[in-house]
């Protein structure tokens, strides 16, 4: 899961995987604004055919955060 979420991420931001943790933030450390976030959070539901819960999507930080959302979604 987190090696697709780096994928994602990878190519949304265009930066290189390998400087991709999971406890890279995604705004701070990675540079994801807004925008960006919000088109990743799309690109999530496309892919895994879920809806993001709104209170949740607000509470993601870290791409660790986000590889945790999908797997709780994912059960």
């Amino acid at each position: 899961m987190f090696e697709k979420v780096c994928k994602m991420l990878s190519d949304q931001l265009a930066i290189s995987v390998d400087t991709i943790k999971p406890e890279s933030e995604v705004v701070k450390d990675l540079g994801a604004d807004s925008l960006d976030v919000v088109e990743l959070m799309m690109t999530i539901e496309d892919e895994y055919g879920v809806t993001l819960p709104e209170g949740d999507v607000e509470n993601i930080k870290t791409v660790q955060d986000i590889v945790d959302l999908l797997e709780k979604i994912a059960k």
